[in-house]
């Protein structure tokens, strides 16, 4: 492990990056959020599903 390349490689990439534009963090965000309702509408939807067949609902 090359310690003071891997620190350049590092830097490099850091001087690379740059600030997303408002435009780019809304659209970014979006689409991050529908992947999580979308994630979270398909554990609902199974965890239903499991309820209807195990016939559950004890509370």
């Amino acid at each position: 492990m090359d310690v003071p390349y891997d620190l350049t490689s590092y830097v490099r990439v850091l001087k690379m990056a740059t600030t997303p534009t408002t435009e780019e963090f809304l659209q970014v965000s979006k689409i991050a959020g529908a992947g999580v309702l979308l994630i979270g509408l398909m554990g609902f939807i199974i965890g239903a599903i499991m309820l209807f067949l195990t016939g559950g609902g004890g509370f």
